[in-house]
């Protein structure tokens, strides 16, 4: 530890457990916020295909996992308009907090408000504040390394561990409400969870010095006239595409995917041709964009934990426990608990390795790899019926789906900040979730595939996509990491 900290970070620097004092108000406020998120988004898809006699809205089964899907996706195409605010107006800091009281507004809204008048207005004010919370808290903890500090990639792991407690507790919580008391409370308890991860994040603002607080590339007043015209022709144009049925609620994840496929492809664009990123720069830009697809590709496998496991969860898994049976949106909370308990080890792990660890195009490579192998165990268990997979069987094939995160996410979001270009800061961390979004989006479109008596062929398929994109990463991994620039 002692080595580490002579050649990484300043004699006077506040440190916990070896790593900036900040990350302890980040670690607080996005453990907080997945509280939230999750704790909603497991029990949204059972909410809008029961029927109302169950307290649901009685949506069609593939429609419902179809929005959920197109939702998660929005969640991170907005993390543009969050980077945005936070690169030109407001700064990273300052975007956190306001992003997070729009998320705690969102989930009040689902609480309160009935039918899809709440689920329209909740998701939109969700999707709208995580965008500015998610983005910028990440590229926030970033600024508190320097560009090739070894600790970086066992500080993101560390975060990733803040976002897992909540991502665990979260439904555990809001599972109980919806059985017992409904599924209003379930989201108003998401809305306590965002209220107390605001309220740490002010008292402990301080640890956060003045990281965050620069406004990298600030908007020019004469420009305000320019943007309020541009985001009201998005307004009618998304307007006009619901009223003349363009975009329904059936191929919502499509348009979506679409959406943020166009926008991606325009963000590396404006970055290439930027004169403010220079050569060096653009060279790590390009070195991104497989990377930017190997993720693309994990996360449409992993984000079905909320769309086609849902409804596995729900339809084919025992949830028998002593003869009680737990809530089916518990399924949510079995990864985390695995990445609970590997994250220290291997934040533990890539701080001792520091160089010596496997290049970030061979961590994906791998990450993808093992996404893909992990869909097909379920195959296994393909051609029995009713609810006769055990959940201790699923919760070890969500082991596997853990390593595989572990070995790819926290690790993609270090080397988005290391590969940003200094004016693109928190807009390359946009760029990220923009991945995550495509991969999101597409768990919904893919859910419409998913039958129970196709299982064979539905896990197969997927399963052996994904290897062979993680296979195709491994073989190029020497030249990504020649164009990564020095960036290990």
């Amino acid at each position: 530890m002692s080595g580490v900290a002579q050649n990484a970070k300043p004699a006077t620097e506040r440190t916990l457990f070896g790593h900036p004092i900040g990350i302890a108000n980040l670690f607080g406020v996005e453990l907080w916020e997945r509280f939230s998120f999750y704790g909603m988004l497991t029990i949204l898809g059972y909410y809008l295909y029961y029927t109302t006699t169950d307290g649901g809205l009685g949506l069609a089964k593939s429609t419902a996992t179809g929005i959920v899907g197109a939702y998660g996706g929005l969640v991170y195409l907005s993390t543009v308009l969050g980077a945005w605010v936070a690169d030109r107006l407001l700064g990273s800091e300052r975007t956190v907090f306001y992003g997070g009281a729009i998320v705690m507004a969102g989930h009040i809204a689902l609480a309160i408000l009935p039918g899809l008048t709440g689920v329209g207005v909740g998701l939109v004010l969700v999707a709208l504040g995580s965008g500015g919370l998610k983005a910028n808290a990440s590229s926030l903890l970033g600024t508190l390394y320097e560009k090739n500090d070894p600790r970086a990639d066992g500080g993101f792991t560390l975060f990733y561990l803040g976002i897992n407690l909540g991502a665990f507790a979260g439904p555990l919580i809001t599972g109980l409400l919806r059985d017992h008391v409904g599924f209003h409370y379930g989201f108003g308890a998401a809305a306590i969870g965002m209220a107390i991860g605001l309220t740490q994040y002010v008292i402990f603002r301080k640890n956060l010095g003045e990281h965050g607080r620069d406004v990298p590339n600030p908007l020019p007043p004469i420009a305000i006239t320019k943007v309020m015209a541009a985001l009201a022709a998005i307004l009618v144009a998304v307007a006009i595409a619901w009223a003349t049925e363009l975009v329904t609620l059936s191929n919502l994840p499509d348009a979506t995917t679409v959406v943020i496929v166009a926008a991606s492809i325009a963000y590396f664009a404006v970055m290439l041709t930027s004169e403010k990123v220079t050569a060096v720069e653009r060279t790590r830009v390009r070195a991104y964009m497989p990377l930017f697809i190997a993720n693309a590709v994990f996360w449409s496998l992993f984000q079905q934990i909320f769309t086609v496991l849902a409804v596995y969860s729900d339809e084919r898994m025992n949830w028998s426990i002593v003869g009680w049976t737990a809530p089916s949106n518990w399924i949510g909370s079995m990864e985390p608990v695995w990445i609970i308990a590997l994250s220290p080890l291997f934040a533990i792990m890539w701080t001792r390795l520091g160089k010596r660890s496997p290049s970030t195009p061979r961590k994906f490579s791998l990450g993808v790899i093992g996404m893909g192998a992990a869909f097909l165990l379920f195959t296994l268990f393909a051609g029995a019926h009713g609810k006769s997979v055990s959940f201790v069987i699923v919760f070890f094939i969500l082991g596997a789906f853990a390593v595989s995160e572990l070995m790819l996410s926290p690790i993609g979001l270090s080397v988005t900040t290391k590969l940003a270009p200094n004016a693109f800061r928190a807009q390359m961390m946009a760029l990220y979730f923009f991945s995550v979004g495509i991969g999101t989006s597409m768990s919904g479109v893919l859910s419409k595939f998913y039958d129970p008596s196709h299982e064979l062929a539905y896990f197969g398929l997927t399963g052996l996509v994904a290897i062979l994109v993680g296979a195709i990463v491994w073989t190029i991994a020497p030249w990504i990491s020649r164009h990564m620039e020095g960036v290990h």
